[in-house]
């Protein structure tokens, strides 16, 4: 708390400089977390062609695109709703945050500015996005309470997902602190641990701004988005969260602080239909320290 009472006046804008708002302006996705009627978060993907992010000024965003088929945000997505950003840039490693408010338009959305912060490069896999409009639409293959075999492959093989959690007020209030805020994980292949209904993965060192665990220490929910990078397809989990803060398990992942446990609620996995194509990733050299989960 003396740490972040130091650093957040320094880091946390009411407004996107201008590197921020240019940077938005060069990307074919971001990611976005929301709420739905129930308090549930969930993590989302928009995209488009570079440039269908727009600043035209330092507090608001331009967004000129509408929710994927299928994508949980057509159903969160309202005027006034709180929204996390994450803006990435994976092949230079570069990322940006911001949450807000949203004011629909005809052609997307304004997401008037709440914070604008910067984040580290750590533990991002470099590949690059290509926006590529033909893809088709995608079909559902789960939707229900729980993962089947396929959407577990999906995730045992995932280096990279992206996890959405909310301050329990975030959808009534206008608190900086009451938002909605939406993070990457990055990690070897298997880094996210697959036992039946439960997903267990390590937290490694990062910037400290701890926005992801302080939302989960006042309401225990998450929303978590996997991307197939190769088949285009989208896994949007809902879950129940907690950190597991000491013990064997901990002990036995060399370089996890803690341990993020998610016993998932709900799924949906949809096959295609998500408007990139990537190049082959590059590891980060971050995780050349950190470990694996023990073989059975």
């Amino acid at each position: 708390q003396a740490q972040m009472a130091q650093i957040g006046p320094r880091v946390m804008r009411d407004h996107m400089p201008d590197q921020h708002r240019e940077f938005f302006g060069l990307l074919p996705f971001v990611v976005m977390g929301s709420v739905d009627d129930q308090g549930q978060p969930w993590a989302s993907v928009l995209a488009g062609a570079p440039g269908f992010m727009h600043s035209p000024d330092p507090t608001h965003l331009h967004i000129r695109a509408h929710a994927l088929p299928h994508d949980p945000l057509q159903h969160t997505l309202h005027e006034g709703a709180a929204l996390g950003l994450l803006g990435m840039q994976p092949h230079t490693r570069r990322r940006n945050r911001m949450n807000g408010t949203a004011h629909l338009q005809d052609d997307g959305l304004v997401v008037e500015v709440g914070q604008s912060f910067g984040n580290c490069p750590k533990y991002i896999q470099a590949r690059e996005p290509v926006w590529t409009p033909a893809a088709p639409a995608g079909r559902v293959l789960l939707q229900g309470p729980g993962l089947d075999g396929a959407s577990r492959d999906l995730i045992r093989a995932a280096d990279t997902f992206f996890i959405a959690t909310a301050h329990p007020e975030a959808a009534a209030d206008s608190e900086p602190s009451h938002g909605v805020d939406v993070s990457h994980r990055g990690g070897a292949p298997g880094f996210v641990k697959v036992e039946g209904q439960r997903l267990t993965v390590p937290d490694f060192p990062g910037n400290q701004f701890f926005n992801t665990l302080g939302n989960i220490a006042v309401q225990p929910l998450a929303g978590l988005l996997f991307m197939d990078f190769e088949r285009g397809d989208r896994l949007y989990l809902a879950a129940r969260a907690s950190v597991v803060w000491d013990g064997a398990e901990l002990a036995a992942f060399e370089g996890a602080q803690r341990l993020l446990r998610l016993e998932v609620t709900q799924v949906v996995h949809v096959q295609g239909g998500l408007p990139l194509r990537w190049g082959p990733a590059e590891r980060s050299p971050h995780l050349a320290s950190m470990g694996y989960w023990p073989s059975r």
